[in-house]
């Protein structure tokens, strides 16, 4: 078998997850030993169906009442795997990693002491090129520069920075590039790049005016695939070029280490953190505007949880701070992007993303 792996995104063949039967006598088996509770069977194979993909990580994210952590378990050698499903779930979210690949995620339902048998029919297919997305920014005094041009060496597309110093090249070819970066009144830069398929990678390009004697600055960050194929950069940039929206990634949740969620909420202009109780337990977030203006009394907010809506005030029994990989704050239905507004959005909507 030749060393191959599966790379998931927005376009491209994914792995997909259908229900089909696996081998009964081992299912059997196992329920025996879950007894009254449900129990998952999960068979990881290839596209033909002809042979098993042993060691592949598979993924279940509980849904329940109680807080649980993910289940993140490989495969046997046989490319199977099953589990006792914890007392109280009611359904979970399902999916497969395989290298740095995974698949597209796939909700499941329990019912008590019956098995539920999934084939993961991993599918191969063409691969989107990368693209390269940053700013670029004037070295001494941190400041947008404009205009400057954005090329690859030996590729005949270039692009030209904005106002705010942004910059996309994309149909990027994965692999190694030399990066160019030139504006008249700086010193030009090259700077080697690695773009991986079906992802951006994320530049900080600091020029140095001429003729200073510097050395150029780049920093470089590969962006979380879950975050990149939803969508979350494109609305985060737009989002911050139009002022439209609040946006903290995984950088920001991990230096303001937030003990809940909604407290990292209320970080957000226009969002208050409503607590009934004494202290900050059982709080949850509300805009201080509403669709008529400024109301005292508050405005509860629409909240999803990986495109999912969910109760905003059941927010932090849901999801930890240490899960999140991104968060997207709007106030009001003005602001919202299509896929989360609706008859109910008219306050505004909080979107977190996990890792």
């Amino acid at each position: 078998m030749t060393s191959r792996t599966v790379r998931w995104a927005a376009t491209l063949a994914p792995l997909v997850l259908a229900q089909l039967a696996t081998t009964a006598g081992a299912a059997a088996g196992q329920q025996a030993q879950c007894g009254e509770r449900a129990s998952v069977h999960v068979l990881v194979t290839e596209e033909s169906g002809a042979l098993n993909l042993p060691g592949a990580t598979v993924v279940l994210r509980w849904t329940s009442e109680q807080v649980l952590r993910p289940l993140r378990e490989p495969a046997g050698a046989d490319g199977r795997f099953s589990v006792c499903v914890p007392g109280g779930v009611s359904a979970a979210t399902l999916w497969a990693e395989f290298g740095d690949d995974s698949s597209e995620e796939s909700t499941i339902v329990f019912e008590p002491g019956m098995p539920v048998e999934v084939h993961l029919h991993v599918l191969f297919g063409d691969i989107d090129p990368g693209r390269i997305v940053g700013r670029v920014l004037d070295a001494s005094t941190e400041e947008p520069v404009a205009t400057a041009t954005v090329s690859l060496v030996g590729r005949p597309a270039e692009v030209q920075s904005d106002r705010q110093g942004r910059f996309a090249l994309t149909g990027v070819p994965g692999g190694e590039h030399l990066l160019e970066v030139e504006r008249i009144g700086y010193a030009s830069l090259r700077y080697q790049v690695t773009v991986v398929r079906g992802l951006s990678t994320e530049l900080q390009v600091g020029l140095v005016p001429a003729p200073v004697e510097m050395e150029p600055l780049v920093v470089t960050a590969t962006r979380p695939r879950r975050l990149e194929i939803n969508g979350f950069y494109d609305r985060k940039y737009f989002g911050e070029l139009i002022g439209g929206g609040t946006y903290f990634t995984l950088e920001d949740i991990d230096r303001r280490r937030p003990l809940r969620v909604s407290h990292m909420l209320a970080d957000a202009p226009g969002i208050r953190l409503r607590c009934p109780g004494s202290g900050f337990r059982d709080c949850w977030v509300e805009s201080s505007r509403a669709a008529g203006g400024f109301t005292p009394g508050g405005c509860e907010l629409s909240a999803y949880l990986d495109g999912s809506p969910i109760p905003v005030r059941e927010l932090d029994s849901l999801v930890l701070p240490v899960e999140v990989g991104g968060i997207e704050v709007y106030q009001g239905a003005g602001e919202l992007p299509p896929e989360f507004g609706g008859y109910d959005a008219r306050c505004g909507a909080v979107v977190i993303w996990t890792k």
